[in-house]
């Protein structure tokens, strides 16, 4: 997934997000349900933000969803630009540059 930080918040791409889909993968919408509970702000069409508070459980479920082998490599890690100075300690686990 596509993220940038700006002012200690991270922004998850809304085009990479995973979507709800009634009837749809458990898997995949519970791991939308997750994201979207510990999110700041998360409207549809726009970018969902996660305040740095929340960085640490982040890192924890995305590793969990991508341990599970349902889900692919690139929805579970996070892409982060090269203008990206350093990626957070915290992040760090679930992260690469694009």
């Amino acid at each position: 997934m596509r993220a940038r930080i700006e002012n200690d918040v991270l922004f998850l791409h809304h085009e990479d997000l995973p979507e709800y889909k009634k009837g749809g993968s458990v898997v995949r919408n519970s791991f939308f349900w997750a994201l979207k509970s510990i999110a700041g702000k998360a409207s549809r069409y726009h970018d969902w933000e996660y305040e740095e508070e929340v960085w640490f459980a982040l890192g924890r479920m995305l590793m969990s969803f991508s341990e599970s082998g349902y889900l692919g490599y690139r929805e579970t890690i996070l892409e982060f630009p090269p203008s990206q100075e350093r990626i957070p300690l915290l992040l760090r686990d679930v992260s690469t540059w694009e």
